[in-house]
């Protein structure tokens, strides 16, 4: 393990059920720390935290943060009223991955942003969001319900990070019902031929980036493997 960059990647707490045991659990697909691995970093998880001002003292062990996907962010977090079909928000889980991205911010960390990841690192630069894309675009292609992930083609903004990493256009695996209408301080990087917002990215030379897709599910994980190369670096500019 000598050498190889450290990747936090934040968990869900939900329910749920394993052998004879049925109890609230941190948990998280395992697709996320499988790729990370498979890219060369070494992946620790980081669950909800009641204390949020411990988010820089966590951070200061590790060399690049990801927030995974889940539960639609709280409506109030952005001044918003509910849609009919925003639900299940997690006030503990958004307090401690918008105190995580203050500390990323303030050390310039590495991040890269996964779907509801997109969603908060643009409500915490004081972004909206659009609360039900179907109501836009008139169809469910971003997320057909259930278990299944919408594929979605996307072209990518020339000249983009996330271009130089997956290329002009990529077909991705989706599963968001919303979508990121305001996101100051990030720049588009790519879209869905519907015009949704699919990535977006901060310019300069810091790895801050984030996709309403999955690159954890799939066989291209380009954008992974630009994590870890940047967690690489930054773990290398802080040796003494």
């Amino acid at each position: 393990m000598t050498g190889r960059p450290v990747v936090a990647i934040t968990t869900y707490r939900e329910q749920a059920a394993w052998g004879v045991w049925h109890q609230r659990a941190d948990l998280l697909p395992s697709q996320y720390a499988d790729a990370v691995a498979a890219v060369g970093a070494v992946p620790v998880l980081l669950p909800p935290v009641s204390e949020p001002d411990a988010a820089p003292s966590v951070l200061a062990r590790v060399d690049a943060l990801v927030i995974a996907g889940g539960a639609d962010v709280e409506p109030a977090r952005y001044g918003a009223d509910p849609h009919a079909l925003t639900a299940g928000w997690r006030p503990d889980r958004d307090a401690w991955e918008l105190a995580l991205l203050d500390a990323a911010a303030a050390v310039s960390l590495p991040v890269l942003g996964v779907c509801r990841g997109m969603q908060l690192m643009a409500v915490h630069a004081g972004g909206t969001l659009d609360q039900h894309t179907p109501d836009l675009v008139g169809h469910d292609e971003h997320s057909p319900g259930g278990d299944v992930f919408g594929q979605v083609a996307v072209s990518t903004e020339p000249g983009s990070r996330v271009a130089d990493l997956v290329g002009a256009s990529v077909e991705v695996g989706c599963h968001h019902h919303q979508s990121v209408r305001e996101h100051p301080g990030f720049v588009a990087a790519a879209r869905a031929a519907d015009g949704t917002l699919e990535a977006m990215e901060t310019p300069g030379e810091r790895f801050c980036v984030a996709v309403q897709w999955h690159p954890e599910t799939a066989a291209d994980i380009g954008l992974l493997a630009g994590l870890v190369a940047a967690a690489t670096a930054y773990a290398a500019g802080r040796r003494p």
